[in-house]
C-alpha cells in the first residue's frame, strides 16, 4: 500500500501454505516485524519479504500486518489491476468460508456502504483530473517566484521590498507544497510514472525537499491517522503530549520532559517557527544521505543552486541565506496552522482496528469551503474527503462531500466541519486540554 515510488517486477514467492485456509485469529498472529500476513479481498498474502521492497515504504504496509487491508489497498492505488499482479506471488490462501469478510469489530454495513460510495464516485468520473487546473496552479507558483526576483532586481533590496519578496516566495513555497501533495498522491495523471516525475520536480526543484522522504512519512499518516507508533505526525518527540490518552499515560509514569501544562503557550515558540526550517530540514537531509537517495538529493540541490544563483548577486551569501531562512519561517507558520487544525483537535489514541470510514472520520475534521479557504489550504479544508479518497483530484472534493456527509449521518458517525477561525482556536484549546490532563495525572495518579 502507499502510492509512492516505482514498482518493479514481482519475483519472490509468498511462502507459507499454498492454497491454505485460515482463521482471522491465525492471520492476526502473523503481525511481527519478521512475519507479516494481511488480507485483501478475502485472499491471504505473506508480505514478509515484499514489505522491504514496497514502493510506499516498509512501515506503511507493515501497519496492516495481521489484519484486513482491503480498504487501504483500494484507497492508495489508482490502478488496482496493475498492482494486483504484484500480489500473485505472495498469495498463500484465503480465510475459511465460515470466517466473515471483515476482521475484529469492523462494521460490515459501513464497509459495504462505503464501497458503494466509492464505486459511485468512480462512475461519476470524480477520480479524473482536469489538467488545466493543475497547470494554472503551477503557473501561479512560477509567476510568484519570477515577480519576486524581478521586483528586487528592478527596484532594489530595501527592507520593504525584501519583506514583500519574502512573503511572495513563502506563498509560492506553500502553494508548491499543496501541489506536490497532489502529485504525491497520484491524483493528477493516469500513469503513475508521470505523477512520480512531476512530484520529484515540484518537491525537489521547486521546494528543495525529498519525494521519497515525503512518501514514506505521509502515507503512514494516511494509513493510520492519529494512531501512536504508526502515524509519524503524532510523534511529538516528547515535546508535546496530544489527545486524551497520552497525557494521562505520561502523567501516571511521571514523565516530564517539558512543562506540558504550558504547552499551549510554548507551542507558539517551538511549533510554527521551527518545524520546516529546523526539524524537517534536518530530517530530510539526514534521510536522503543515510538512505543513499542520490536522485532526490540532486533534485533538492537543484533548488538551492537555482535560488542562490538568483539571490547571491542581489544580497550576497549571508543576505541570501537570511532571506531563505525568513521564507522558511513564514512558510512553516502557514503549514503548521493549516495542517494541525485538521487532526490535532480530533481523536488521537492507540490502534483500535476500525473500518476505513470510522477511523478516518474520528481522526480528521474539515473546514468550511470558500474561494480563499480552497486556495489557502490547497483544498485540504476538505480533509475528510481527502482522507477517504486520497487519489481523488482535489477539485472534486466538493462534489463527493454531500455523499460522504449523508453516509456519515446514516451510520451515526460525526462529520466535523468548522470555520477557519474555530480550527485555529481549537489547536490551542486541544493542547491546553491535553496539558491539563497530564498535570492532573502527574500530581494525583
Amino acid at each position: 500500500m502507499g502510492g509512492g515510488g516505482q514498482l518493479t517486477e514481482p519475483g519472490e514467492p509468498g511462502g507459507g501454505r499454498d492454497g491454505g485456509v485460515y482463521t482471522w485469529e491465525e492471520v492476526q498472529s502473523h503481525s511481527s516485524r519478521n512475519d507479516q500476513w494481511l488480507v485483501i479481498d478475502r485472499k491471504v498474502y505473506n508480505i514478509t519479504q515484499w514489505a522491504k521492497r514496497h514502493p510506499g515504504g516498509f512501515r506503511v504496509i507493515s501497519h496492516y500486518a495481521g489484519e484486513d487491508a482491503t480498504e487501504a489497498f483500494t484507497a492508495f492505488h489508482p490502478d488496482l489491476t496493475f498492482v494486483r499482479k504484484f500480489l500473485k506471488p505472495l498469495l498463500i490462501g484465503e480465510p475459511a468460508a465460515t470466517e466473515p469478510s471483515q476482521d475484529r469489530n469492523k462494521n460490515a454495513a459501513i464497509i459495504r456502504d462505503f464501497h458503494s460510495l466509492r464505486a459511485q464516485a468512480e462512475s461519476e468520473g470524480l477520480f479524473r483530473a482536469r489538467p488545466l487546473f493543475f497547470c494554472l496552479h503551477l503557473g501561479h507558483i512560477v509567476l510568484l517566484e519570477a515577480l519576486a526576483r524581478l521586483m528586487i532586481w528592478l527596484w532594489g533590496t530595501n527592507w520593504i521590498l525584501t519583506s514583500l519578496c519574502a512573503v511572495m516566495l513563502a506563498t509560492a513555497q506553500s502553494q508548491a507544497g499543496w501541489l506536490q501533495h497532489d502529485f504525491g498522491h497520484l491524483s493528477v495523471f493516469k500513469k503513475s510514472r508521470w505523477n512520480h516525475l512531476l512530484h520529484k520536480f515540484i518537491i525537489g526543484h521547486l521546494k528543495g525537499a525529498s519525494a521519497n522522504w515525503w512518501n514514506h512519512r505521509h502515507f503512514q499518516h494516511h494509513a493510520k491517522p492519529n494512531i501512536f507508533r504508526k502515524d509519524p505526525d503524532v510523534n511529538m518527540l516528547s515535546v508535546f503530549v496530544v489527545g486524551t490518552t497520552q497525557p494521562v499515560e505520561y502523567g501516571i509514569k511521571k514523565i516530564k520532559h517539558m512543562p506540558y501544562n504550558h504547552q499551549h503557550q510554548y507551542f507558539f515558540l517551538v511549533g510554527p517557527p521551527l518545524l520546516i526550517p529546523v526539524f524537517f530540514h534536518i530530517q530530510i537531509m539526514h534521510t536522503m544521505i543515510s538512505r543513499h537517495d542520490w536522485v532526490d538529493l540532486v533534485w533538492s540541490m537543484s533548488y538551492y543552486l537555482r535560488y542562490f544563483s538568483c539571490y547571491i548577486p542581489l544580497y550576497g551569501p549571508f543576505g541570501s541565506l537570511a532571506l531563505i531562512s525568513f521564507v522558511r519561517f513564514l512558510e512553516s507558520h502557514w503549514f503548521v496552522w493549516v495542517t494541525q487544525m485538521n487532526h490535532l483537535p480530533t481523536d488521537i489514541d492507540h490502534e483500535k482496528h476500525q473500518d476505513w470510514l470510522t477511523m478516518q472520520l474520528q481522526a480528521t475534521c474539515s473546514i468550511e469551503q470558500s474561494f480563499f479557504n480552497d486556495w489557502f489550504r490547497g483544498h485540504l479544508n476538505f480533509q475528510i474527503e481527502h482522507h477517504l479518497f486520497p487519489t481523488m483530484p482535489r477539485h472534486n472534493y466538493h462534489l463527493v462531500a454531500p455523499q460522504v456527509r449523508a453516509l456519515c449521518e446514516k451510520h451515526g458517525i460525526p462529520y466535523q466541519m468548522k470555520t477557519l477561525r474555530q480550527g485555529l482556536v481549537d489547536i490551542v484549546k486541544s493542547l491546553k486540554n491535553s496539558g491539563d490532563l497530564w498535570l492532573d495525572a502527574y500530581l494525583h495518579k
